[in-house]
């Protein structure tokens, strides 16, 4: 019914609007390609095709027969790569999460495209977690790599560890907050009465992390690290952002540095994946980060100290 030959016949007939101009390109005669559209129609006891004097234009089956008739004929012709590349050791799947605290949308589609250049025909997906979702994702998840791992010990002996460098932490409020006018360094009973600004842990099978919060303090949830930083700016409330990511603005005055009793120790985050995955591809990102490669930089323009 629906032979290589048939399918590609059929998907001619569409692209070009005409039996006669397929009939053309594909070196038959338009009886030929007619007969061939109407046998198909008749196997299929489906009508494919609106036929006027001139012009034919897709049914409804016919256009849900095309989009699949031509992934399927994309898919035969890059097979024979994609079979060569699996032989050589290329995944056909790669899986990235990465670390709020080091999310760059740049970082990452300058990875993709270096990535997909070398790789073509791998499919990769990347998402973003805090905490230790990144674990969750390594232990529990899908995730094949992740950039951020929190530590730089492994929670499990099949998954490899390459130490990035620690992020550097400044309690901060914004320059009108009322808490940059109390004498520092500031006592926990100052500061539980204005929120503490947090990213929640996306963990679901292991315990969740709070960043920073004190008793009885009210809390405000944002989404990522760059919400966060807006709400201080905003003076919505008070906490610890990454040291290089609030200097810019603790240049200019509009955020404040304030000492507190208990400052937070720096956080290590490591390059993790499982060893059951390396392939060529895992390799390639893992050398990125080992040799300093500048794309493998631009996601650590976070981490002050780097390994």
């Amino acid at each position: 019914m629906l032979d290589t030959e048939t399918m590609r016949t059929f998907t001619k007939v569409v692209e070009c609007n005409s039996f006669s101009k397929a009939a053309k390109l594909l070196y038959k005669t338009p009886a030929a390609i007619s007969y061939r559209i109407k046998s198909l129609e008749a196997e299929l006891n489906t009508q494919l095709f609106e036929r006027t004097t001139r012009t034919v234009s897709l049914t409804l089956a016919g256009q849900h027969l095309y989009e699949h008739c031509s992934q399927w004929l994309l898919w035969l012709n890059s097979m024979p790569e994609e079979l060569q590349q699996i032989r050589d050791g290329v995944e056909r799947r790669v899986n990235l999460t990465i670390n709020n605290l080091l999310y760059d949308s740049d970082a990452i589609t300058e990875l993709l495209d270096y990535l997909l250049e070398k790789f073509p025909f791998t499919h990769f997906t990347i998402n973003r977690q805090v905490y230790m979702g990144v674990w969750d994702s390594l232990l529990y998840g899908e995730c094949h790599l992740a950039i951020g791992a929190t530590g730089t010990e492994s929670l499990d002996n099949m998954i490899n560890i390459f130490p990035l460098g620690e992020i550097t932490w400044a309690f901060v409020a914004a320059k009108h907050h009322p808490i940059t006018r109390i004498d520092s360094p500031l006592s926990n009973d100052a500061l539980r009465k204005y929120p503490a600004i947090n990213v929640e842990d996306t963990s679901i099978h292991m315990n969740k992390r709070v960043a920073w919060l004190l008793p009885s303090q009210t809390e405000i949830i944002v989404p990522d690290i760059s919400t966060k930083l807006a709400c201080h700016l905003k003076g919505l409330g008070i906490g610890f952002l990454p040291r290089s990511l609030c200097q810019p603005y603790l240049d200019t005055g509009e955020l404040i540095e304030c000492k507190v009793i208990n400052e937070r120790k720096p956080s290590p985050l490591s390059l993790a994946w499982k060893k059951s995955n390396m392939g060529k591809v895992m390799n390639e990102i893992v050398n990125l980060f080992k040799y300093h490669h500048p794309i493998a930089l631009r996601f650590l323009k976070n981490i002050d100290k780097k390994r």
